[in-house]
């Protein structure tokens, strides 16, 4: 196993210090996002868990009255299963979204009723991709949140399963609680599940280590991660647990990662799972969620002078620039930005439908508008709704 002495003998020289790092900015910590996936809430045969519902809110109500909670929550189509008579999760699409609707209502009836013990008060948000890329919408989500912790609420974020479709989902909430930290500018994520941290290997495996802090790229090397939950109820697992981790702290936030059993140790700032250090600054805008939330619906092949504007220049992309464009989308779409060798550069929202570029490409935007008319003098993606993809 590439690398695991070498963590061993660097977590028992850091390990004090890591823990007070990690003590440090949990208790600094005004507005924490806590993910809880499907497995730490319902039994393995489908259906809420009243008991564990209600330790995790017992938690939570006691991590201290200053501190605000959004908590991303799974659990919608595994509380759905039992009442509808399903033994597992089901592939298809139509029934998932039928779990969903059943499940999500009893899902947010227990944690209303739960949270009531102490007199809080639960709001219930949900989201796709398309609420989150776009930028009126983007701005709604923030307000709807920042006032629901404003008035004391907790809101209780969760795809919303029941309209979702595979093009415009995020697949796992690991990653929506990522951004849903990024959207609320939160100073620290927890992302709970049924193990206790990350290893650097199966933890059922006798010789795996525990991970303590990942302070950047270098301390995964080596790192074996499954694609699975134990439970077999969730879409999750420790491979999109990391990668949330990594979008979070690239975005500035530190993330701790451990079971449900241990989230009053994470909380309370003592040594618990595996902490991420911050390995990025926090940005103020929408484009992580244009980065890791969004679909593209279609693709514009650029010229290299292009690719060096928009790569390099932080330039928009103006009609001239572009080779050719496949897919069906409108305009407001996300897509990809390539270039000549079909490797994906960027990806923005399109300012036209697909069937107008064809006669947009190569031109000028002042050819474009003595012959279409002033509103074609304008970028095909302006960047503000551009993000670069590095590679």
């Amino acid at each position: 196993m590439t690398g695991a002495g070498t963590r061993q003998e660097a977590g028992r020289a850091v390990g004090r210090e890591a823990g007070q790092e990690l003590r440090r900015e949990v208790v600094e910590a005004r507005r924490i996002v806590v993910k809880v996936g499907s497995s730490s809430l319902t039994t393995a045969g489908g259906g809420l868990d009243a008991d564990r519902v209600d330790a995790l809110v017992d938690t939570l109500a006691k991590a201290g009255g200053e501190k605000e909670i959004v908590l991303v929550s799974s659990g919608a189509i595994a509380a759905g299963l039992a009442p509808l008579g399903l033994e597992r999760r089901p592939r298809d699409l139509a029934r998932q979204q039928a779990a969903a609707s059943v499940g999500q209502g009893l899902l947010v009836a227990r944690y209303t009723a739960s949270f009531a013990r102490y007199g809080r008060r639960v709001g219930q948000v949900l989201l796709t991709t398309d609420d989150t890329s776009r930028r009126a919408h983007y701005r709604n989500a923030y307000r709807t949140l920042d006032q629901l912790l404003a008035m004391g609420a907790v809101p209780v974020v969760n795809e919303n399963d029941t309209v979702a479709t595979d093009e415009i989902r995020f697949g796992d909430n690991d990653r929506l609680a990522a951004l849903v930290a990024h959207l609320v500018r939160a100073d620290l994520l927890v992302l709970l599940s049924d193990v206790d941290a990350l290893y650097d290997g199966d933890p059922s495996i006798p010789g795996t280590t525990r991970i303590a802090e990942v302070t950047g790229e270098k301390d995964l090397d080596g790192v074996s991660v499954g694609s699975a939950g134990k439970a077999g109820v969730g879409t999750g697992g420790m491979v999109t647990k990391v990668e949330a981790a990594r979008i979070a702290a690239a975005a500035g936030i530190p993330v701790v990662l451990t079971s449900a059993s241990r989230a009053a140790d994470a909380l309370g700032g003592r040594p618990a799972g595996t902490f991420f250090h911050r390995t990025g600054r926090r940005s103020a805008d929408r484009l992580l969620w244009l980065a890791h939330a969004s679909t593209p619906r279609g693709a514009l092949t650029l010229d290299d002078g292009a690719v060096r504007a928009v790569v390099d220049g932080r330039a928009s992309l103006l009609p001239a620039g572009i080779a050719s464009v496949e897919g069906e989308f409108t305009a407001g779409d996300p897509v990809e930005l390539r270039d000549s060798t079909g490797r994906a550069v960027a990806r923005g929202l399109v300012n036209f439908d697909a069937r107008e570029i064809p006669r947009l490409l190569g031109r000028s935007t002042r050819d474009l508008a003595r012959d279409l008319g002033p509103a074609y003098e304008r970028e095909v993606v302006h960047r503000d709704d551009l993000v670069v993809l590095r590679p």
